[in-house]
């Protein structure tokens, strides 16, 4: 299985390492040529969603990848990776990918010193560790949007059919479980 990860800027690394570990293939997507390869799936990581898509139209790869997930390969996309396929941003007026029927908050638990790690129920999975860096959260989902999970009442993961959109990163913990139910569908 041949996962591509978007690797412009953000916490990709640490997904690749992941997912290796997990028996994946991974491809890091730098330049239009990177999507040449047959993908199974497609990890859109953290780190700073307006670098992010700006850096994917620079490089020409915005719109391959728009249309990669819109034909339904499957997609992680966490922290600035959820603001990339959010439909709506409450308080930003931009809209990258748009795929993903709901309503994010950027930026919603304040800056860096607002990070915080703690232990949640995730549906389908268990009490999972989520660690939460200058983090989004979902303000409202659309029809078939299936919510993961929340914290303090705020929603945190979401399913749409093959698009999992989290406001936190698994790939800096030990738990591999997240990572498995997207490779599952792939």
């Amino acid at each position: 299985m041949r996962i591509g990860i978007l690797a412009v800027q953000g916490a990709f690394i640490e997904h690749r390492k992941k997912l290796e570990s997990l028996g994946a293939e991974c491809v890091e997507l730098r330049k239009k040529s990177d999507l040449e390869h047959h993908l199974d799936g497609l990890v859109l990581p953290g780190g700073e969603s307006t670098v992010q898509g700006m850096l994917l139209r620079e490089l020409d790869i915005f719109q391959p990848l728009k249309q990669m997930i819109e034909q339904g390969t499957p997609v992680l996309a966490t922290c600035a990776g959820l603001i990339l396929i959010a439909k709506r941003l409450a308080n930003d007026p931009h809209i990258y990918f748009g795929t993903l029927p709901v309503t994010v908050r950027r930026n919603a638990y304040g800056r860096q010193l607002g990070s915080f790690h703690t232990v949640q129920e995730m549906k389908h999975i268990g009490s999972v560790p989520m660690t939460f860096i200058r983090a989004p959260y979902i303000e409202e989902t659309g029809e078939g949007v299936e919510i993961l999970a929340e914290h303090e009442g705020k929603i945190v993961a979401v399913r749409y059919g093959v698009q999992f959109g989290l406001a936190f990163h698994p790939e800096l913990d030990k738990d591999n479980r997240i990572h498995e139910l997207f490779l599952n569908a792939c």
